[in-house]
Order: C-alpha cells, then structure tokens, then sequence
C-alpha cells in the first residue's frame, strides 16, 4: 500500500487526466453540451477533493488498511463512471 503522499498524487493524476480528456472530448466533438460538460468537470473536481480529504482523515475504528483499501475501491468506482459519462459525450 502507498503512503498518504503518494495516494494523493496517483488520485491528481487521474483525475487531472480525466478532466483533460471530457476538455478534448468537447472540444473535438462539437455534439456535446456545455451544461453536460460543466457538470462533468464540476464532478471530477468534487470527487478529487472528496477523496483527498478522505485520505488525510481516517475513520476512527477502522483498521487503516481496510479503509484505505476501500476508499481505493470506492474511487476507482467513482472514476470509472466518470470515464463512462465522458465516453458518452460524443454519442
């Protein structure tokens, strides 16, 4: 398991990733909506700090290993229909 430093530069990263691609998803695919656009960088940027400031505060009673494996699960959900709902821009 990575430490907290390195879990909230992997979390940057793929979120920094993921509102570069809805950016070139709407500009290159003239169809999409602005409003669907918006909300879709409003959520990846709600998720990042979300999770970003999951990491910094644990839940008490909670082995650490056990939430921050969940929380990893519950992010790579959360990202996953990101993706999907970016995939679908250019539908």
């Amino acid at each position: 398991m990575p430490n907290k430093r390195e879990l909230k530069k992997i979390i940057n990263s793929l979120c920094s990733d993921a509102f570069a691609e809805c950016v070139a998803m709407s500009l290159y695919h003239g169809k999409a909506h602005s409003a669907n656009v918006d909300a879709l960088l409003e959520s990846i940027q709600s998720t990042r700090a979300d999770f970003i400031s999951r990491i910094s505060h644990p839940e008490p009673g909670m082995r650490k290993k056990d939430y921050y494996d969940h929380l990893a699960n519950a992010f790579t959900e959360q990202l996953s229909e990101i993706i999907d709902q970016i995939s679908n821009l250019s539908e």
